[in-house]
């Protein structure tokens, strides 16, 4: 299978995919000529096929994250999710939802805007990093629960610092506690194993169209089953008041929300069948190799910039970022200054008052000739050094 099965040109270094993901072209003409069916009699295939069909793509994909499909619904994205799952709760005044200041920003504005409403207390678990063990990280948010904490919403793989937490520990011990948990798997599906019954959180989001490549605006909601019926999707329509017996209310209503295009999500088997081509062992097997890529990638970029590594390379999957020592660029201006003159696409974010971190992926398509001309590139602009 070529590295060309995906859009992305030649000349572009593109080392983010773990910002929106990139889709092959087998699956973005899979995901046409579904567009295609539905066109040529729109109301057959909306009114009377759609879903079945979802019920298919329901099923690939909880096989995949080790869930009964009854347990799990499509949305179009991980924020969508989080904030369902948010608007569907009740609280009582003074009560605490734990985030941490890694949180997703879409996520903590959702939290704090429903701490608001309901005049909760929100409580931000502060994270290392750099950080030596993922001890430090459970650690750290298991301090700052309170007898007054009704949820907490941590993300599986962090965003600005690419982090695997130990989802698995955390649950474990806040299931013991009593306490819900909304975790936001945002990257994970597709960057690395994922069982959703063995974690055992009480609500449990990913998006598709990230590391398992699917079309933009696919994701899924897994709510346990003892709080189904008190979940709700943002916008409700027929299902709320549907006389069908023979699915639950939480599968009615997350199915229809109105006219949309669900090719989305009916691509989803499409991109599973896709990735575990690419690999002998499928998509393990391809989750090891961009992890080993992105392993290499790191040991060069640190040894280039001089650098340390800011994590052991157990708690990195498919990205890994980097702390640089920086004095004379503003976030922002780097990355212009990398896409613009370079045609590096790459996540530079500010950190700390004088540092900023750089955040490669590795997916299929990449090579480790792409991170040694950004290790080139970075120490040019930042040191002045070819």
């Amino acid at each position: 299978m070529s590295k060309n099965s995906w859009l992305i040109p030649d000349n572009i270094y593109f080392l983010n995919h773990g910002s929106y993901g990139a889709t092959p072209r087998i699956v973005l003409d899979y995901q046409q000529q579904l567009r295609e069916r539905m066109e040529r009699q729109p109301l057959a295939f909306l009114g009377r096929e759609l879903e079945g069909l979802l019920d298919i793509a329901r099923q690939k994909l909880a096989d995949l994250v080790g869930v009964n499909s009854d347990d799990l619904v499509f949305v179009p994205n991980a924020t969508t999710a989080v904030n369902a799952v948010l608007n569907s709760l009740t609280f009582q005044e003074n009560e605490e939802i734990l985030i941490t200041d890694q949180t997703y920003n879409a996520c903590a504005n959702a939290v704090k805007h429903i701490a608001k409403r309901w005049g909760l207390k929100v409580i931000i678990a502060k994270i290392p990093f750099p950080v030596q063990s993922p001890l430090e990280i459970s650690q750290a948010i298991l301090a700052s629960v309170s007898p007054r904490t009704k949820l907490v919403v941590l993300d599986h793989v962090t965003s600005p610092t690419a982090l695997i937490w130990p989802i698995a520990e955390i649950v474990q011990e806040l299931n013991n506690r009593g306490i819900d948990t909304l975790i936001d798997g945002a990257h994970a599906l597709g960057f690395l194993p994922l069982n959703i019954r063995e974690i055992n959180p009480t609500y449990y989001t990913a998006n598709c169209h990230k590391w398992l490549c699917s079309p933009k605006g696919a994701a899924f909601l897994y709510v346990r089953g003892d709080k189904q019926a008190i979940i709700r999707p943002l916008t409700i329509s027929h299902g709320a008041n549907s006389p069908r017996q023979d699915r639950s209310r939480f599968q009615l209503e997350f199915a229809w929300m109105g006219t949309d295009d669900p090719s989305a999500y009916l691509s989803v088997p499409k991109a599973i069948e896709f990735l575990n081509s690419l690999s002998i062992d499928g998509l393990l097997g391809l989750m090891a190799r961009n992890h080993n890529l992105v392993l290499k990638a790191r040991n060069l970029l640190c040894r280039a910039l001089q650098v340390n590594y800011p994590c052991p390379e157990s708690m990195i999957g498919s990205m890994s970022s980097i702390i640089i020592p920086n004095y004379a660029w503003a976030a922002e201006d780097l990355s212009r200054q990398l896409w613009e003159k370079y045609q590096i696409e790459v996540p530079i974010i500010s950190w700390g008052e004088a540092s900023l971190i750089v955040r490669i992926s590795a997916h299929y398509y990449n090579s480790i000739e792409q991170y040694e001309y950004l290790a080139g590139v970075l120490n040019y602009l930042l040191f002045g050094q070819r």
